[in-house]
């Protein structure tokens, strides 16, 4: 077999699945002269395209597969298909490429896919006229020659047998074809519909996916609305804790004020039982005073009845009866500067409590706590305790 530049396309196809009707050859010898070239001629069919590595190829009667082929030639390309002219082609092999032995061969054309599109009759490579100049000399080689043609024969009816064969391969081919393209056509009106049907859902799919990026642009805008209300209020928020720390801190200052002017407020009261029992032990010295003094007087006047008779001891009483005298009217003096000072302490705690019952007034919170003195208190306290010793000492 000749080796190429450049091999064809060949396939691992069996025989039996090969397309012999698409390319037909024409005008094929029974034999061909050894040592000249040999011109094939082949016609393409109106259903067949040919390709640009489509060949023509030599093969042994009984291949298998395109792999076994023993020469090949190139196809040329039509210019124009839909022509006659482009239907009936040729193709020359030179005769060094050409087999030497008197075997039966065929032309076959074949795709780029290495598929068998068509193929010929069988022929001889021998020379021209040679069963003529034989001569017959014996009777044994007269029945070779007999059992030869036999033979022939019988190969020559296998060949027809399995042209046979390939017409009803190629006629059920056509019908397979003639199905093919009728399954096609189906198909095609399918994929049309389907077509259609997906380009309504494509507009359906277009629409739904407008409405989702409105509704999308909407809740963004919301979401961003919704931001801004949840930073005012939590600014909000922040301010009012503010404010309320203030409050619980202002609280605590008022309770503690609450709690210091009720402890100022039982010591004032204690203060002020304290002053109320020293004024009525000063009521009792002055009672005693009072006594003490008509005493005086009664024994004054006993004493100064007889006042030619006045003696030192008298003078002595007389001065014990001014000396008293003197202290009743500082006892009265006193208890009467106590008596106003009470008084005043008096109006100064009722002030102090209608402003502690204000302040609770104007604080809910601190309705429930009790009543204190005013941050004045202990220095009227102080003064006090200051006047009653004062008093005392008188």
């Amino acid at each position: 077999m000749e080796e190429t530049v450049e091999d064809p396309p060949t396939s691992a196809v069996l025989l039996d699945h090969c397309h012999f009707s698409q390319v037909i050859f024409n005008s094929v010898e029974k034999f061909y002269v050894p040592g000249g070239d040999v011109t094939c001629y082949y016609t393409l069919t109106q259903h067949f395209i040919p390709r640009r590595k489509d060949w023509i190829g030599i093969f042994r009667v009984g291949w298998k597969t395109t792999r076994e082929y023993y020469t090949f030639m190139w196809v040329t390309l039509p210019v124009h298909l839909n022509s006659e002219s482009a239907k009936q082609q040729e193709v020359q092999f030179k005769a060094y490429y050409l087999p030497k032995d008197d075997e039966y061969y065929q032309f076959c054309y074949v795709d780029q896919d290495g598929v068998v599109r068509g193929a010929s009759i069988p022929f001889q490579f021998r020379p021209e006229n040679e069963e003529d100049i034989l001569v017959v000399t014996t009777q044994g080689e007269v029945e070779e020659i007999e059992q030869h043609n036999k033979e022939l024969r019988k190969e020559n009816q296998e060949l027809k047998d399995s042209c046979v064969g390939l017409q009803q391969q190629n006629s059920d081919m056509q019908a397979e074809l003639h199905k093919k393209k009728e399954e096609l056509e189906t198909l095609k009106g399918t994929n049309k519909e389907l077509e259609q049907q997906l380009k309504v859902q494509k507009d359906h799919w277009e629409t739904e996916l407008l409405q989702l990026k409105e509704q999308n642009q909407k809740m963004s805008s919301e979401n961003e609305k919704m931001a801004v209300r949840v930073d005012q209020l939590q600014a909000q928020l922040s301010t009012q804790e503010r404010e309320m720390e203030k409050l619980v801190q202002g609280d605590q200052d008022k309770t503690e004020q609450l709690e210091h002017l009720r402890k100022e407020n039982s010591q004032l009261l204690l203060t002020l039982a304290q002053q109320r029992e020293h004024q009525k032990k000063l009521e009792q010295t002055v009672e005693e005073m009072k006594q003490e003094e008509a005493a005086a007087k009664k024994k004054q006047q006993q004493l100064t009845a007889p006042r030619s008779k006045k003696t030192a001891v008298e003078e002595q009483l007389v001065q014990e009866v001014e000396r008293l005298k003197a202290k009743v009217e500082a006892g009265k003096a006193c208890f009467l500067e106590k008596y106003k000072e009470c008084q005043r302490l008096h109006r100064q705690i009722r002030q102090l409590r209608a402003a502690a019952q204000l302040e609770v007034k104007q604080d809910p919170k601190s309705q429930q706590e009790p009543m204190g003195m005013g941050s004045r208190e202990p220095a009227v306290s102080s003064v006090i305790g200051m006047r009653t010793r004062a008093c005392q000492k008188h």
